[in-house]
């Protein structure tokens, strides 16, 4: 399932320059700056199918080199390929792995941004029949931007933070856009067995160029300063704190 997409933030460029000759890869000393947390403990992880996967070493995120990254046409060709329909029973049950744990956090009628919502912004629409008052934000299918010029109660990001070409910017973003006490629901699938990783479907997807393990969040979390709660796998709840927030009045 994918949604969102063409998360470029700029500032992200790659620092290195890869040759691949047959099977072998060559690569400078300087390693790339992590987009996740942005440290410059980073390593060469992995070389698959022509792509190139570094792993950080303080945040234990895995990406691809930013050389590889998709571009705007190919990913949007990509999810105008995805139906996601809001009478899909079974779609709905995939979302309410998220949005169950969700409504034990936050109540109607809270104000919640569907953030890289995709073609069919399905969550938004649930969202709204459970009471809820929902704005949605695609780069490519909801692109107006000054919905992110708002404050919300709450943010959901539901399979979308694995496209991300600039994580940390992104982040930010996110952390601007939460009220006091507001929470960031996310779902990706996390990245927990690096011997699977060169067969692991969510990899093969090519707009997926970002991946997350547990600990990378709560990695996140001590970054921005915001409480990390998961109470599943692959669902993130990261809560900004009351007194990070000032010089605004709601």
């Amino acid at each position: 399932m994918v949604q969102g997409g063409g998360f470029k933030a700029p500032g992200y460029e790659s620092v290195i320059m890869t040759v691949i000759i047959g099977e072998k890869l060559e690569y400078a000393e300087k390693q790339p700056r992590c987009p996740v947390c942005e440290g410059l403990e980073t390593r060469f992880f992995m070389s698959i199918e022509a792509k190139i996967y570094w792993r950080c070493d303080i945040c234990v995120a895995t990406f691809l080199d930013a050389s590889l990254l998709p571009d705007d046409d190919f990913e949007r060709e990509r999810y105008s390929l995805h139906e996601n329909n809001p009478g899909d029973e079974s779609y709905r049950r995939f979302l309410g792995r998220l949005m169950n744990p969700l409504l034990e956090r936050v109540t109607p009628p809270a104000k919640g941004l569907d953030y890289g919502c995709g073609p069919g912004p399905v969550l938004a629409s649930m969202l709204v029949e459970a009471g809820f008052t929902m704005e949605r934000y695609d780069p490519f299918f909801f692109p107006d931007e000054s919905v992110l010029a708002e404050y919300y109660d709450f943010v959901t990001c539901t399979e979308v933070a694995e496209h991300f070409h600039n994580p940390a910017c992104e982040f930010r973003r996110l952390d601007r856009m939460l009220r006091e006490g507001g929470l960031l629901a996310l779902m990706t699938s996390f990245q927990d067995d690096d011997g699977a990783f060169g067969q692991w479907h969510y990899r093969r997807e090519p707009t997926h160029v970002v991946f997350y393990r547990e600990e990378t969040f709560f990695r996140l979390a001590e970054r921005h300063g915001w409480s990390c709660d998961i109470p599943a796998k692959d669902i993130v709840f990261m809560r900004k704190p009351f007194q990070k927030m000032r010089g605004y009045t709601p």
